[in-house]
């Protein structure tokens, strides 16, 4: 289970194809499994890079479309918790370094 300071990165074998009206497909070759996803699904894929926590996408989520819902982050939350357990996602490990 992930939380919001958590930040998250797209697995780099996966392929975001993108199609009409900003939606798209993400699929996974390890798996075969596809996903389709919305173009706020879209921004949060593309903000999984690693460095950004889910609090800063959904910061970025909210700058980038109208009527954003209340309960956005957790929304967020379990779409990512979701692709990470089908090996879309994974999170970059904070170093033990002092």
């Amino acid at each position: 289970m992930i939380n919001q300071r958590d930040k998250p990165i797209a697995n780099p074998l996966v392929v975001l194809r993108e199609e009409f009206d900003d939606w798209a497909v993400l699929f996974n070759p390890d798996t075969a499994r596809a996903v389709g996803i919305n173009p706020v699904g879209v921004a949060v894929w593309k903000g999984m890079d690693g460095k950004s926590s889910l609090e800063k996408i959904v910061s970025g989520i909210r700058d980038c479309f109208e009527g954003v819902s209340d309960n956005i982050l957790q929304e967020v939350t379990s779409f990512v918790n979701t692709l990470a357990e089908e090996g879309f996602v994974g999170f970059e490990l904070e170093s033990d370094r002092q």
